[in-house]
């Protein structure tokens, strides 16, 4: 790779705003960059990060052509004009395959961009492809794609987490600036932590999910990943805001975040719940955790005890509202309309049955499995609508925390990046990979995850921000202080990232 391409692959979002509009670079020449670095590291060796399903080269260089030509007529511009972003593989597009790294969606390409798509055509952004995922957003690593393995950028031989696990390998790998995800129980944050970038999890209802595939409908949403708290703050701006498609949209415009984004932890209440801070959490994630909370307070911050009781009680409850809700939204893949379609020569249902047995990996049939089971007679009230009632009491203990505090800071995972393989066997360990990321997706609160340093085995750290629901402002300001203490500047080491094994 080039000079050329270090230095402009080495940009943020802001940055890379800045430059174009400045002229300093063309999006041509910044797309071209970015390309040349995904090929370079993505694809062709046995090591390879795997970030991409699909690169859409040649696309990306049509759009980074015609924002140049906006931007060399001094035509109004948005903040993204000319930017590379990279998309999830759940996202509907109108111009590339969704396959959510499920069989089942073979050769399906919709007719139409989702609302998240369309904005950030809207706001310039230059769509540079489709990341892989866990299989219908279904999973802690991104193994469980269909289609391949990503490996985190930090450690070749390591998850990247998951299910957006590619999303935060190509920030994390610098092979875009900023790239989008879907958060169901941590699916943004916890990858954001495991390779070290800013993810966050907006209020749900905050961004539309129309054409976003369903995973769990009341606890799927939206977010972005870059590796700046700003850079992550501009693209949740450009995306959010109320959407009459989508029946769960909040009726509120786009939230100013960068306003307030320098206003520093002084006079901030940091609520710090114990039950995050108990048994299984790495002895070097509590350490920088505390760090960071002696930091904020040495800052002017106040540091808050609170309590949330039932957070024990959060992954039983999330997956079986989880599954449930899978279960009757994976009811729609039957090889009849698109996708996958195996054994009709047999009839419509023994079609149904082959294709869903060929389309859907072992995972995914678990949980519709289980969730079909939680919502099936005589069981619903013992398992559905009692964890309905229980993600009530998870939801009223963060209302009662946030009484006292502003935010809550705790720590985004309970270990780093661990190796690829090593949980596959064990569903429920993998699960628990999520214990301290599920409870903000049952109470529907803002989230975010940034970086806080690095463990003994050169691996990331991090720590998570939850807010007040709607509380966007205010969790990117904490965010941002944070950031400015942790002085997190690392990056993965290249020989890794040139294909050789990780450290």
């Amino acid at each position: 790779m080039s000079e050329l391409t270090d230095e402009l692959t080495d940009l943020g979002v802001t940055q890379a705003s800045q430059r174009l509009a400045a002229r300093d670079v063309s999006s041509e020449e910044l797309t071209r960059a970015f390309l040349e670095r995904t090929l370079a590291l993505d694809q062709g060796t046995s090591q390879a990060i795997g970030a991409y399903l699909e690169l859409s080269a040649e696309s990306a260089l049509d759009q980074a052509r015609a924002a140049d030509a906006l931007l060399a007529n001094g035509d109004p511009t948005a903040p993204l004009t000319g930017v590379p972003i990279a998309l999830k593989d759940i996202f509907i597009t109108r111009d590339m395959a969704t396959t959510c790294a499920s069989r089942i969606l073979a050769g399906f390409k919709p007719r139409f961009d989702g609302t998240v798509v369309a904005r950030l055509r809207e706001a310039g952004a230059v769509i540079t492809g489709k990341l892989n995922m866990d299989e219908f957003a279904m999973g802690s690593s991104t193994e469980n794609s269909a289609l391949g393995t990503t490996r985190n950028p930090w450690n070749h031989a390591c998850v990247p987490g998951g299910s957006s696990g590619g999303s935060a390998a190509a920030v994390a790998a610098r092979m875009v600036p900023g790239s989008f995800g879907t958060d169901t129980g941590g699916s943004i944050r916890q990858p954001a932590a495991l390779c070290g970038v800013v993810g966050m999890k907006p209020t749900y209802g905050r961004v539309s999910r129309y054409g976003v595939i369903a995973f769990a409908s009341s606890l799927d949403q939206v977010g972005p990943l870059a590796n700046s708290v700003e850079d992550t703050a501009l693209l949740f701006e450009a995306v959010a805001g109320h959407d009459p498609r989508d029946s769960t949209s909040i009726p509120q415009p786009a939230p100013d975040c960068r306003g307030s984004l320098h206003d520093g932890a002084k006079g901030l209440r940091v609520g710090v719940p114990g039950e995050y801070f108990g048994e299984g959490l790495d002895p070097e994630v509590e350490k920088s955790l505390r760090a960071l909370l002696a930091a904020l307070e040495r800052e002017g911050a106040s540091l808050v005890e609170v309590e949330l009781p039932h957070t024990e009680y959060a992954v039983a409850t999330y997956y079986i509202v989880a599954t449930a809700e899978a279960s009757s939204n994976l009811g729609r893949y039957d090889g009849v309309r698109y996708g996958l379609r195996e054994g009709e020569d047999g009839g419509l249902t023994n079609m149904y049955g082959a294709s869903r047995d060929a389309g859907f990996g072992a995972e995914v049939k678990r949980r519709i499995v289980l969730g079909s089971y939680a919502l099936s007679a005589g069981y619903y009230d013992a398992y559905y609508l009692k964890a309905m009632k229980v993600r009530t009491l998870i939801r009223r203990d963060f209302d009662q925390a946030f009484e006292n505090c502003d935010v809550l800071l705790t720590p985004t995972s309970p270990d780093t990046a661990f190796e690829l393989g090593s949980r596959t066997d064990d569903p429920l360990k993998m699960y628990l990979s999520d214990v301290l990321t599920i409870p903000c997706n049952l109470a529907g609160l803002p989230g975010l995850s940034l970086p806080c340093g690095l463990d003994s085995k050169g691996l990331p750290i991090g720590a998570q921000l939850l807010a007040p629901p709607l509380a966007e402002p205010l969790l990117f300001r904490a965010a941002r202080a944070c950031e400015e203490l942790v002085g997190f500047d690392q990056r993965p080491p290249e020989q890794d990232l040139a294909g050789g094994a990780g450290k």
